[in-house]
C-alpha cells in the first residue's frame, strides 16, 4: 500500500493546530471489539462530541471475529473505520503496509508526548520497530492476563483447615506458578455449601487466540522467550527449551487436573461465565474485564485479583490496544481531533474513572492510583512485566501455528510437549524464511 503523501499530513495538521478545528465532517466511524470497555468509551466520547461537534459511531465487533472482520477490513482499503483501536500485535503489519498513519508529525505539531504514557505501553501498542521512535497509534487501552478468585472460599475455616493439612501451608493468594495449580487443584471436584466446584477457568480455545494467551503467561513466568537475541530470530533454544517444555507440560497438567468438565474451548466469555455461575475458585482473564467482576451483584464483593504469579521470574502476558487513525478514511483530521482530544490527562481520567484502562502517567502513575480499585495495583505490578507475542506483519502466521501446536498437545492429548515445540519452531522457521527475516 502507498504511504500517507507529506503534504497530505501537513493539511491535516493544518487542519488540526487550533484547539479543536472545525469540523469538514459531521461523524466519524471507530473500530473496536464489542465489550466492556467499548460500551465505557461509547460513554466518554460523548463529550467529544460536545467539544467539537463530531458525532462518533461505533463499529464492534466480538472478540471471535474481530480480527478476521477488521484485518480484512484493512488489507482491503475499507473506509468504514476512521479509527481503529487495532490488538498490539497488529501494529507491524499496520505500519509496514501503511494501514495505519504516521503520527510523529502531529504529535510535535499538538504537544503530545509520548513521555506522558507507560513505556511499556508506548513499546507494545505505538511504535514499529520495536524500540525506534516510530509512533502509529496512541496507547489507549491498557491490559494484561490476570487472576480472580473466590475470597469467601478461601476464608472459610473448614477449607482452610483442610488446605493447611493437606500442604503444610496456609490458604492464600499463590506466589508462584505452581502454588497456583495446587490451589486448584485443591479445590477441584471439592464440595462447597452443597455444590461441586472446579479449580480454575482457563483459556484453552482453538479459534483465534485464547489457549496461545493463556500458555504464554505460563511460559513468561517460567522465563521463556521467543529467541535467544532480542531483535533476532535465533529461535532454536529458546521456544522449545527445556523451560518452555516444563511450562507446556504445566499447563497440560493444569488442563488436565484442575479445569470444569467440558472446559476445553473456552477464552474471555466462557471464562467469564465459569466463574460467575459460582463453578470455580479462580478464573484467568484480562483486567479489561476486572471492573465489570467487581460491580456484579452476585461475585463483586466476594472476588479478589491479582496479578500472574511468578516461577522462575515475573511475566505476565500483554492485552490492551492502540488507537490508530486509519490511513484509507476520507476523515483523517477529524479522527486527528479525536486523538488529541483523547491524549488530554482529564479524558484519561474520566476513562479510567468510567472502566477503561488508561495508560497516562498521569493516571497510572499518580500516588493513589493503585487503591482506587481492589485491582489497580495488581494492574500496575502485571504492566511491570508484560511481554506481548509477535508483533511481526505476518503475526497471524504465527498465531496460526501456535494455536495448533499448543491445543493440539494440551487439549487433543497428541505426542509430547518437545515434539509440539519442534514442530512449532519449525512452522515459524518457515514463515520467517518466506518473509525474507532468515
Amino acid at each position: 500500500m502507498k504511504p500517507l503523501q507529506s503534504t497530505t499530513m501537513a493539511a491535516l495538521l493544518l487542519a488540526s493546530l487550533s484547539p479543536f478545528a472545525t469540523a469538514q465532517s459531521e461523524e466519524i466511524t471507530l473500530c473496536w471489539a464489542a465489550w466492556d470497555p467499548a460500551n465505557a468509551l461509547v460513554e466518554l466520547s460523548k463529550d467529544f462530541t460536545s467539544t467539537t461537534g463530531i458525532d462518533v459511531n461505533f463499529e464492534f465487533v466480538p472478540w471471535t471475529n474481530f480480527a478476521d472482520r477488521m484485518l480484512n477490513e484493512l488489507n482491503s482499503g475499507g473506509k468504514l473505520c476512521d479509527l481503529m483501536i487495532g490488538d498490539s500485535q497488529w501494529i507491524g503489519g499496520g505500519a509496514t503496509y501503511g494501514h495505519y498513519v504516521k503520527l510523529n508529525d502531529f504529535f510535535d505539531a499538538e504537544g503530545i508526548s509520548m513521555d506522558d504514557f507507560l513505556p511499556a505501553t508506548v513499546n507494545a501498542y505505538s511504535t514499529w520497530p520495536k524500540g525506534e521512535p516510530n509512533y502509529y497509534a496512541l496507547p489507549a487501552m491498557g491490559d494484561a492476563l490476570g487472576w480472580v478468585y473466590r475470597k469467601d472460599w478461601f476464608a472459610m475455616p473448614d477449607i482452610q483447615k483442610a488446605f493447611k493439612e493437606k500442604y503444610g501451608r496456609d490458604l492464600d493468594v499463590p506466589k508462584t506458578q505452581k502454588e497456583l495449580l495446587q490451589t486448584a487443584q485443591f479445590f477441584q471436584g471439592r464440595e462447597i455449601n452443597g455444590t461441586t466446584v472446579y479449580g480454575a477457568a482457563i483459556p484453552t480455545e482453538r479459534g483465534s487466540e485464547g489457549i496461545t494467551m493463556g500458555f504464554t503467561g505460563a511460559m513468561y513466568a517460567h522465563g521463556v522467550e521467543y529467541t535467544n537475541t532480542a531483535g533476532e530470530y535465533d529461535m532454536a533454544g529458546a521456544i522449545n527449551s527445556p523451560k518452555a517444555v516444563e511450562a507446556l507440560e504445566f499447563y497440560k497438567e493444569f488442563y488436565q487436573t484442575a479445569t470444569p468438565p467440558g472446559h476445553s474451548d473456552a477464552y474471555m466469555v466462557a471464562n467469564l461465565d465459569a466463574y460467575k455461575s459460582g463453578q470455580v475458585a479462580f478464573q484467568n482473564n484480562w483486567f479489561a474485564f476486572f471492573p465489570g467482576i467487581e460491580k456484579d451483584e452476585n461475585v463483586g464483593a466476594v472476588s479478589g485479583f491479582f496479578a500472574n504469579p511468578a516461577q522462575d521470574v515475573k511475566g505476565s502476558a500483554l492485552g490492551g490496544q492502540g488507537i490508530s487513525v486509519v490511513a484509507y478514511s476520507n476523515k483523517q483530521a477529524e479522527a486527528l481531533q479525536y486523538i488529541k482530544w483523547f491524549a488530554q490527562l482529564p479524558v484519561q481520567e474520566k476513562w479510567w474513572e468510567l472502566g477503561g484502562y488508561s495508560c497516562h502517567v498521569g493516571v497510572a502513575g499518580a500516588a493513589d492510583f493503585a487503591a482506587s480499585t481492589p485491582f489497580a495495583g495488581e494492574f500496575l505490578e502485571a504492566m511491570g512485566s508484560v511481554k506481548d507475542f509477535w508483533q511481526e506483519p505476518t503475526y497471524a502466521e504465527l498465531l496460526l501455528s501456535m494455536q495448533k501446536r499448543v491445543h493440539d498437545y494440551v487439549v487433543a492429548d497428541q505426542g509430547t510437549a518437545q515434539e509440539a515445540l519442534d514442530k512449532l519452531l519449525a512452522d515459524w522457521t518457515e514463515v520467517f524464511e518466506d518473509d525474507g527475516k532468515i
